[in-house]
């Protein structure tokens, strides 16, 4: 298979980090998720919009490296809004690889609201959303136009062999 960068977006806890990790063993690709590298600016001091974009930015340096060395590459990310999808556009362009974007969501919304807060860590981490705050965020989020993929995980079928054939 050629290289592909392969985006995922949605809101947390719908499933995507797990997806995204699921088609990067399945691809032999590396998995560059957004969460941790915002961690890391925040353990220094760096929170608000600027680190945010920051970290979009830093995934897709790396994701850059990797797609000249030939290989495919996943980013885990909410990506909730245009501008940071466009990221993701312009950055195949630019390598000349094709852009696969998987939106995921969970169409239960009890079941998404019970892993939002199985996700909760027991000492309140900024950058872990609150169930209200997964909301503000759905409300903030904005729809994505144009081809993807749409992956329901509240649905009882693995969403894995769609997304791959999808992706080629």
């Amino acid at each position: 298979m050629s290289p592909v960068l392969v985006a995922f977006a949605g809101l947390p806890g719908v499933g995507k980090s797990t997806l995204a990790e699921r088609v990067g063993a399945a691809l032999g690709a590396p998995v560059l998720p957004v969460g941790p590298v915002e961690r890391a600016l925040a353990r220094h001091g760096l929170v608000g919009d600027v680190p945010g974009t920051a970290a979009y930015q830093a995934v897709a340096g790396l994701a850059e490296v990797q797609l000249r060395l030939g290989l495919s590459v996943v980013v885990d990310a909410v990506n909730p809004v245009a501008g940071a999808r466009g990221l993701w556009h312009d950055l195949a362009e630019r390598a000349g690889v094709p852009l696969r974007l998987v939106e995921v969501h969970c169409g239960d919304e009890a079941e998404h609201r019970r892993r939002v807060e199985a996700r909760l860590p027991a000492e309140p981490d900024a950058l872990t959303p609150t169930w209200d705050q997964t909301l503000l965020r759905r409300a903030a989020y904005e729809p994505i136009i144009g081809p993807r993929l749409v992956v329901d995980t509240s649905v009882d079928v693995d969403p894995l062999p769609a997304i791959l054939t999808y992706l080629t």
